[in-house]
């Protein structure tokens, strides 16, 4: 009797499989938005409800990491499983044509194109040209739509005077908010897919909250109503040939973005619920690296570090150290937090785990899909991890950091240093994250043996980069 309750459990379980739907997935990447810039991570100054919600609703990881300091390389990491050690773009350049991905790799939109999903992309791509054909452009890589920004340097503006859909460049009016173009393009992305019956992958790399703070004019001057004391302020910023109006009150202008960026989150969430498909869709948010400095955005009025230190261009934990929320509600038990130790180049693998597909033969990273469903025991987890940051069009070495367990290693002063003559000094520093989560306590002179391991781990973690 004991036997044949077994083989009807089995049974039961492989049927239940057979039959499960198709998981949908739904990647937010947002654009320099820092570890503190969500209230559901500590913002006291606006919230973001819809944003929160996906953590209520689902799990936040608080030792996530992006796979760079900065926009290009993160979203190489993302799209291949490489870490940043052997991915071939380590940094931001001018040129986008030179840090295109390989054809030959399956790539993140690639593995779910083979799994038979419809796969589009909307925002900023960050890896090339999106109206050019060959390599830069993301349906080379296995999307079947995009929609955003001609390149990165134009999505420096949400003013810019084109848009690009499927690879063809299509004149936009002035003063339209491209922003929203794209992602009411997502949101009909999903539609479409559900009519047509498809699993999708959709993607959906927002420039918010990166560079100029253009928001909607309603917003804006809502906020300003609230901050009235920086309309003396203005902000500035550049977008190449294309226009990037200045931002009087910055300030007003971050917070009506979030707000703008947040409400349309809850829209998604809706359409999701509408559709019928809200159960069986893994919805996650993060961000490319840590905030950042410019175009009037004042992260220390915002704290958007919490209680990190540094920002965009750091290898400390404000330049790298994410939000990572994930809300599916068949697998995710609601209102969870995980520590799990996690990186860019973990997502492609997780994904391959989803769709039930072998992980490429390029990856570093291992998949999170145990931990997210809260198996946390079957979880395998990294050794260390490693990161690199290069300089420049020549892409010359200037930091490295890896973590190891509550380690946390930072070697800096490696290249050049902008307006100094000067060669720089390279300084090594040891941090226990877990004592001094914001890594102002360098213990490098008290733990030699952990220095040495962490200076072996640097040497091993990378493979020098082809030119």
């Amino acid at each position: 009797m004991q036997k044949l309750k077994a083989l009807f459990i089995l049974v039961y379980i492989v049927v239940a499989n057979l039959s499960a739907a198709p998981t949908n997935v739904v990647f937010i990447l947002a654009d320099d938005l820092g570890y503190g810039d969500l209230s559901c991570l500590g913002q006291k100054k606006f919230t973001t409800p819809n944003i929160d919600r996906l953590a209520r609703e689902g799990v936040k990881f608080i030792n996530h990491y992006s796979g760079n300091t900065v926009c290009s390389p993160s979203r190489a990491v993302l799209m291949t499983g490489q870490h940043p050690g052997h991915v071939h773009c380590r940094g931001n350049v001018g040129t986008e044509s030179l840090i295109s991905l390989d054809p030959k790799m399956t790539t993140l939109p690639r593995l779910f194109k083979n799994a038979g999903y419809a796969t589009g992309a909307f925002g900023k791509w960050g890896l090339g040209l999106t109206n050019e054909a060959g390599n830069q452009n993301p349906l080379t890589h296995g999307f079947d739509v995009f929609s955003g920004w001609k390149s990165q340097r134009i999505a420096h503006t949400y003013y810019p005077s084109t848009i690009v859909r499927n690879g063809v460049e299509e004149k936009l009016n002035q003063g339209e908010y491209i922003h929203d173009l794209i992602m009411e393009d997502a949101f009909s992305f999903i539609k479409n897919s559900v009519s047509d019956a498809k699993p999708f992958f959709c993607y959906i790399p927002t420039a918010v909250p990166h560079a100029a703070m253009h928001a909607p004019k309603a917003l804006h001057e809502k906020w300003r109503k609230v901050f009235p004391e920086f309309d003396n302020k203005i902000g500035k910023y550049g977008a190449g040939e294309e226009p990037c109006p200045d931002v009087k009150n910055p300030i007003a202008g971050f917070a009506a973005m979030m707000e703008n960026l947040d409400n349309q989150i809850g829209e998604l969430l809706n359409i999701l619920e509408e559709l019928k498909v809200s159960k069986d869709t893994l919805v996650i948010f993060t961000s490319d690296n840590g905030t950042h400095i410019e175009g009037g955005h004042d992260p220390i009025f915002w704290n958007s570090n919490g209680p990190l230190r540094g920002h965009k261009r750091d290898m400390y934990d404000g330049g790298i150290r994410t939000p990572f929320l994930a809300r599916w509600p068949a697998q995710i038990k609601a209102g969870t937090e995980n520590e799990h130790i996690s990186a860019f180049w973990d997502i492609l693998p997780t994904m391959a785990d989803i769709t039930k597909q072998s992980i490429p033969k390029q990856v570093d990273g291992i998949s999170m899909l145990e931990t997210m469903r809260g198996n946390h025991a079957q979880q395998k987890q990294h050794k260390a991890l490693y990161w690199e940051f290069r300089k420049g069009s020549d892409q010359v070495l200037a930091a490295k950091a890896v973590r190891k367990g509550d380690w946390k290693a930072v070697l800096t002063g490696l290249g050049p240093q902008k307006g100094k003559k000067k060669a720089p000094s390279p300084k090594f520093e040891l941090f226990n994250l877990k004592k001094d989560l914001g890594e102002t306590n360098d213990v490098s002179g008290k733990y030699p043996e952990i220095v040495k391991e962490m200076e072996q781990i640097m040497k091993d973690s990378y493979i020098p980069l082809k030119k």
